[in-house]
């Protein structure tokens, strides 16, 4: 697995950085020679990881302490980043600590994961897909989840922003591959992050700290997505997410992605 610097670098942004999936990313792209910005809430931790990766690789790393369901985050995201080129866009933020009922929880809850999920990834991936598209190169990958693909209970709004996710990665990768620019939406399974691990203690379903049984690690899905990126629009993270995929959907996504590109040229009379 590579990471191309002179394709993603010379900066890349990691939102959700602070720990699982954002900081495997984090350091993965920092040991190929690309600058890192690191985005989460939690100064302290954040600070940590981006002390821990510079000294281990040598990147220079800058820290962005935002709350992702503030009003003004996508503005407080590009004025921190105003004097960097940033030619990759990695969107980890946004998982579900609650697990509960849809009406159990406020409105504002529900808000609050739709802007994180949802408009924030859509107004970054505008913004320095733009740039991206006017240099010719760059990249964006965004997480969705597995929870997409069929609606469950106690994670409505979590489903329904990952399946948002998912599709708005895959028509990036139809609208950005002829211009330059590498799209992908990489779909996570059960995933043995922290954030899962704490979850679960509290739940009472393992002691502190203790792995999941079977679940893919953050390294995993960070190699499966580099070997994808400029490849095919949709990465399965994981052979639990792979044999999931495969019983609920069984035709590819990247199948289902580019019939719908020809679909789609034919409508508007460009493919005959």
């Amino acid at each position: 697995m590579t990471v191309d610097k002179a394709r993603y670098g010379p900066w890349a942004l990691i939102a959700g950085a602070s720990d699982g999936v954002g900081a495997a990313f984090a350091e993965t792209i920092a040991s190929h020679g690309i600058n890192v910005v690191l985005l989460a809430r939690r100064a302290e931790v954040l600070n940590d990881v981006a002390d821990g990766i510079h000294s281990r690789t040598g990147a220079a790393t800058r820290v962005v302490v935002i709350d992702l369901s503030a009003a003004d985050a996508k503005e407080s995201i590009i004025s921190a980043t105003a004097d960097l080129e940033i030619g990759l866009l990695v969107y980890c933020a946004g998982a579900d600590a609650d697990f509960a009922p849809f009406l159990e929880n406020s409105i504002t809850t529900a808000e609050a994961m739709l802007q994180r999920n949802c408009l924030i990834p859509m107004q970054l991936s505008h913004h320095y897909g733009r740039a991206m598209v006017e240099r010719g190169r760059g990249g964006i990958v965004i997480l969705s989840s597995g929870a997409a693909f069929v609606g469950a209970p106690n994670m409505a709004t979590y489903g329904a922003t990952k399946a948002f996710d998912m599709i708005f990665a895959e028509a990036l990768w139809a609208e950005l591959r002829d211009k330059g620019v590498d799209a992908l939406g990489v779909v996570l399974g059960e995933t043995d992050t922290p954030s899962l691990r704490r979850l679960r203690e509290a739940r009472g379903l393992a002691g502190p700290d203790e792995p999941v049984p079977g679940a893919t690690a953050p390294e995993e899905v960070v190699s499966a997505a580099f070997e994808s990126l400029g490849k095919k629009p949709t990465c399965m993270a994981g052979k639990q997410i792979r044999r999931g995929a495969r019983l609920i959907n069984p035709i590819p996504r990247g199948v289902l992605v580019r019939l719908m590109i020809r679909m789609s040229r034919r409508a508007m009379g460009a493919d005959t």
